[in-house]
């Protein structure tokens, strides 16, 4: 090479590199590259978004219910009422008229002796002044005819129900009929719950969830009462990921020493408890959201604040109590 010119050594030098430049790229291809580059899919990963770490996924788990765990076995029966007397309510609630009668006590232990469903389709706005008259008249008559005296027979309007433009209507209605109509505020419904829901033997051990159609209560011991959104906010087009959002900041509230059990009411834990009750248990402890696939919209609501909820305490004991309401701790607290 000492007889090149200094052009020539220049040409082969610059084709060398070119060679060595080629043969690491065909022998190595991936050299070079970062690590999420590697392998292809997570090239194309996104940002999380907000909470999704709390899902366990990405934002597409909002509403899909994706927390599971092994739900903790559940051994306890509540004190049956020495005597008592018979009780009973009617309530107004933000898809229909239900009653309840019940024995309680002079210790306030109470047993449900039946309850009634009915529907009125007050959230989709169609119930009529005579829906209003027929249906609360049958629910005295069946009141009365069962044993319940005329002065202890009650009406509550529920907290959701308060919020649909019916039921101003539906409450004038009741008072024309000479009945005095117990509205409840949401945090006054969330302590209602606990009342009835929470037995005393965990009042130190345990928080209350009722999850309606027109807002979820959260409610423990010595005063904790929220309201976050019902079952039914799909209707409003409220995004699952605000509604997860705000469920899960107000159970992160819950003191620590009382998640190890969630007595849960309402309606969408009505149904997942129904999946799966042995015989005709008071008790059913529900499996975890992500063990539960939604039947309609719904349920896929009501599953998404259960998730939250969950996610939140990381309580794995969610006990449905077939018996307990709201209304009900209107008549206990009597």
């Amino acid at each position: 090479m000492a007889r090149l010119t200094t052009f020539s050594r220049l040409l082969i030098t610059l084709a060398i590199v070119a060679a060595i430049f080629f043969g690491v790229r065909y022998f190595f291809p991936d050299l070079g590259k970062s690590g999420g580059d590697v392998g292809g899919p997570a090239a194309t990963e996104q940002p999380a978004t907000a909470g999704s770490e709390q899902t366990g996924g990405t934002s597409e788990s909002w509403g899909k219910s994706g927390t599971s765990f092994t739900p903790t076995p559940f051994n306890f029966t509540a004190p049956a009422p020495a005597g008592g007397k018979l009780k009973g309510v009617v309530e107004l609630g933000a898809t229909g008229f239900n009653s309840f009668i019940i024995k309680v006590d002079n210790q306030k232990n109470w047993k449900l002796e039946k309850a009634e469903f009915g529907v009125s389709l007050v959230k989709e706005n169609l119930a009529t002044d005579e829906d209003i008259k027929s249906g609360l008249k049958r629910f005295i008559a069946d009141m009365v005819g069962y044993g319940v005296g005329a002065r202890d027979i009650h009406f509550v309007i529920s907290s959701g129900a308060k919020k649909e433009a019916i039921t101003e209507k539906i409450s004038a209605q009741l008072k024309g009929m000479g009945y005095f109509v117990n509205e409840v505020t949401p945090q006054q419904e969330a302590r209602l719950a606990l009342r009835a829901a929470l037995p005393d033997a965990y009042r130190n051990k345990a928080f209350v969830v009722d999850i309606g159609s027109g807002n979820t209560k959260i409610s423990w011991l010595p005063n904790g009462a929220l309201e976050s959104y019902g079952a039914k906010y799909y209707q409003d087009n409220t995004p699952d990921a605000t509604v997860y959002q705000d469920a899960k900041t107000k159970a992160s509230q819950i003191p620590a020493n009382l998640r190890g059990t969630c007595f849960i009411i309402g309606g969408v834990p009505y149904e997942l408890a129904k999946q799966i009750r042995n015989g005709k248990e008071r008790y059913t402890v529900l499996k975890a959201p992500g063990d539960y696939t939604p039947d309609g919209a719904k349920q896929k609501s009501g599953l998404n604040i259960y998730q939250a909820v969950a996610d939140a305490t990381g309580c794995k004991q969610f006990v449905f109590d077939w018996d307990a309401n709201f209304t009900i701790g209107f008549l206990l607290n009597l």
